[in-house]
């Protein structure tokens, strides 16, 4: 079984078991989460879409631990005008694990 749901402004397929990745939440390592905006439920009993979200669906996880990306280096350059300006970024991302899918 798979649901399509959004999670802090992205749009992500979860299965069950499976660890991902989502921008920064503001909760604990270890506390437990849920997500009520599904869109779309799949599995054995068929494909639900919702419109736009599926009622009574429900996605519930854990927080694993709180991680930050890869650097990714700007760097901006004019040339023959001595202009030159490095930044960098890391962004912060949250690890969760996903429990239960409901419908």
């Amino acid at each position: 079984m798979f649901a399509i749901v959004t999670i802090a402004g992205q749009q992500f397929k979860v299965e069950e078991g499976q660890e991902i990745f989502v921008h920064r939440l503001e909760a604990k390592a270890g506390d437990s989460v849920s997500f009520d905006a599904v869109h779309l439920t799949s599995g054995d009993a068929g494909t639900t879409v919702g419109t736009p979200n599926v009622s009574g669906a429900g996605i519930g996880a854990t927080v694993i631990d709180h991680v930050k990306g890869d650097k990714v280096v700007i760097f901006k350059k004019k040339r023959r005008k001595g202009y030159r300006k490095k930044n960098g970024h890391r962004q912060q991302f949250t690890k969760i694990k996903i429990d239960s899918i409901t419908v």
